[in-house]
């Protein structure tokens, strides 16, 4: 019995030209062996390839981005900040901001959700095709400082160059010395108006030659960062105390306060 070819009509020259960009070279190599009837056939394999390939480079991109474990924004209490642009955050995740290649700065003290917004921001990125990577600014200055040789330190500087979204979280919670200033000075002139930066820090730029003390290129990153950027300022107490709190009352509520010992009455003696 033999299958009927599917309702849609199927153009040779269209499926020709998904096989090519499949990249299935032997297909394409023997294109004009294949007849008219076996089509519906090619049609039907091509979408499998086409899905599963999907699926792998999402797999891929989602392993790659080291997101980590995050609440989703839809789950995040915004009446919590004393301040937070909920409308400007809601517009950074219509990505617009990875075409106009602006960098992102979100501004705030521990706790009020900044790396989890970022973090956010980094999942939608890679479920929509784009490649990303979110790295503690800690551990990849610190990756970049212990590479040996000058060939090790050119891979790792365009490993962090590389993706279409960089978001380094946790600028400003240490400080660094000038070799850090000049490696993360080398990631962002390396992205400049190519690819855009998400930085996170609890300190206001200003603030930022404590961070990198005695370094003569804080200037050169501030200003590399600022230009064509958003910066979202967060003022607030720490979501995660708020949390911890709850957590206590809650488990102290939980705890059923202990029963007196019943006190018998002495019992008489008949006479």
């Amino acid at each position: 019995m033999t299958t009927p070819p599917d309702p849609c009509p199927i153009l040779r020259d269209e499926l020709l030209q998904r096989a090519a960009a499949l990249k299935l070279h032997g297909l394409v190599a023997h294109w004009g062996e294949l007849p008219e009837a076996e089509l519906h056939w090619v049609h039907r394999l091509l979408e499998w390839e086409h899905v599963e390939r999907k699926r792998r480079g999402l797999e891929r991109r989602l392993s790659a981005a080291h997101i980590g474990r995050f609440k989703p924004l839809a789950d995040f209490d915004w009446s919590w900040p004393a301040q937070c642009d909920k409308a400007a955050v809601s517009g950074l995740m219509t990505l617009s901001f990875i075409k106009e290649t602006a960098n992102i700065i979100l501004v705030g003290p521990n706790g009020v959700g900044k790396s989890m917004i970022a973090q956010n921001i980094a999942h939608h990125a890679v479920m929509q095709g784009h490649s990303a990577l979110f790295v503690n600014a800690a551990q990849m200055l610190g990756d970049l400082a212990a590479q040996d040789g000058d060939n090790a330190l050119r891979r790792r500087l365009k490993y962090y160059a590389h993706p279409d979204v960089l978001i380094i979280d946790e600028v400003g919670y240490l400080s660094y010395g000038n070799r850090h200033a000049d490696l993360l000075f080398n990631i962002i002139n390396r992205r400049y108006e190519l690819k855009p930066t998400l930085v996170t820090t609890n300190r206001p730029f200003a603030e930022w030659s404590e961070v990198f003390p005695n370094a003569a290129c804080v200037v050169s990153i501030v200003d590399r960062l600022v230009h064509h950027s958003e910066i979202i300022v967060i003022e607030g107490e720490s979501y995660r105390m708020r949390e911890a709190k709850e957590r206590a009352a809650s488990k102290k509520k939980a705890v059923k306060p202990r029963r007196n010992p019943t006190k018998h009455a002495a019992v008489k003696q008949p006479t």
